[in-house]
């Protein structure tokens, strides 16, 4: 039975860390993903719903449409510690989106509405690798929805806040030994859940030259309750284990602290700096209740991950009045616990360079293009209750294109 309580601690440790760790997606915009996904001190458009409501109503017209999306190439390879083994993710490919629309009530009042998924993932590493007890494969996406109120006290001094309602869901798939290698079983888990969080900012514009944006996005805690358990086990521990079970736990999504600075040289050239300062350390300690046999299977399990800031720079050139070009770059360190990694979601110290494009056929009507890709060196990580070591490195590709609309 003890045996058995530590391989379901593990697939508990699973579900939550590619929920919740490690993995936000900030791909909520192509002018801004090819600016090194910098976005807080900027405004013209409904993008500002999610990077700085505090912007929302310095709209350049009465009315804003933007919808888009991004192709996630991600493969992660893994080496196992002294030996010559090595694995590779097969990983589906990942589709993030969003939609913002908004609208202006008068001089000085916005009112918007986002639809977009700041957290996702998804990782294939295979039903016969040297993990497979750890995780196989897992898929994840969390939605927002967040009608949002922008107001402008003056031209100098804006502000904004939105309602956000997430909604999530999860399922993954892993082995489970039983006293013997030889002797295996399957692990299923899904659930999904919904709660509530605000999204608030600020932005300040002395001339026509500075540009300075702050922003709030809360923690939103996605209280997973009766999420779904199926056990494919041995004969012999049927009766012990029930095949089918309900477990609840609390997934939780960190609050982010963003700081913005524009400056514009010229009518076509402005460049960017921005900090984003992501409280991970929420995911302290995860807590999970089991229906059935909650005696063995309930556990309590730390994961100390680490507040981190993001540093990123960007840079766009209007080269006429059809074609904008945009770069940046930027440094995410990884808020996991080198003792506490699992492979579900690979997270690492990552460098970012980008690249983007808008192409204006008319006055009302634009084409955004972006491509963003990550690197990471490789690192050496542990899960220590498996005592599963190794060195890892990660790569992602991710192409973008999105439509706006402004009338």
């Amino acid at each position: 039975m003890k045996k058995f309580t530590l391989l379901a601690l593990v697939i508990c440790l699973s579900v939550t860390s590619a929920f919740s760790g490690g993995y936000q997606v900030r791909l909520q915009g192509h002018r801004q993903t090819g600016m090194g996904l910098v976005g807080v001190s900027l405004f013209g458009d409904a993008s500002n719903i999610f990077y700085n409501p505090g912007g929302l109503s310095k709209m350049n017209n009465k009315f804003s449409l933007l919808v888009g999306g991004s192709g996630i190439f991600n493969n992660a390879t893994f080496n196992l510690q002294n030996s010559t083994y090595q694995a590779k993710t097969d990983n589906p490919t990942g589709t993030p989106v969003f939609l913002y629309a908004a609208g202006k009530l008068g001089k000085n009042l916005s009112l918007g509405l986002g639809v977009y998924t700041p957290y996702g993932s998804s990782a294939t590493w295979g039903d016969d690798w040297v993990g497979k007890n750890l995780i196989q494969d897992i898929s994840m996406k969390v939605f927002f929805f967040q009608p949002t109120l922008g107001y402008k006290f003056s031209d100098k001094f804006s502000v904004g806040a939105g309602f956000v309602y997430a909604t999530g869901d999860v399922e993954l798939h892993k082995a489970v030994s039983y006293n013997s290698a030889t002797v295996q079983g399957q692990a299923h888990l899904q659930g999904n859940t919904t709660n509530y969080g605000f999204n608030a900012g600020v932005l300040f514009t002395p001339n026509d030259t500075w540009s300075v944006g702050l922003d709030y996005r809360s923690e939103v805690t996605m209280a997973l309750s009766e999420g779904d358990a199926t056990f494919t086990l041995p004969t012999s521990i049927q009766g012990i284990i029930p095949a089918a079970n309900k477990f609840d736990a609390d997934l939780p999504l960190p609050a982010n602290l963003d700081l913005g600075f524009s400056y514009r040289e010229s009518e076509k050239f402005m460049f960017s700096v921005e900090f984003n300062y992501v409280f991970w350390e929420t995911y302290d300690t995860l807590k999970f209740t089991f229906k059935e046999k909650p005696e063995l299977l309930n556990s309590s399990n730390p994961r100390e991950y680490t507040n981190r800031l993001i540093t990123r720079i960007g840079c766009e050139y209007a080269m006429n009045k059809v074609f904008t070009v945009r770069a940046g770059a930027y440094y995410d360190p990884s808020p996991t616990n080198k003792n506490y990694f699992n492979p579900e979601t690979p997270s690492l110290d990552t460098y970012g360079m980008s690249f983007g494009l808008t192409i204006k056929p008319s006055k009302n009507f634009a084409i955004d293009l972006s491509y963003l890709h990550l690197e990471t060196q490789k690192e050496s990580k542990s899960y220590a209750p498996e005592n599963f070591t190794g060195t890892y490195k990660t790569r992602t590709m991710i192409p973008g294109i999105g439509l706006s609309f402004n009338f």
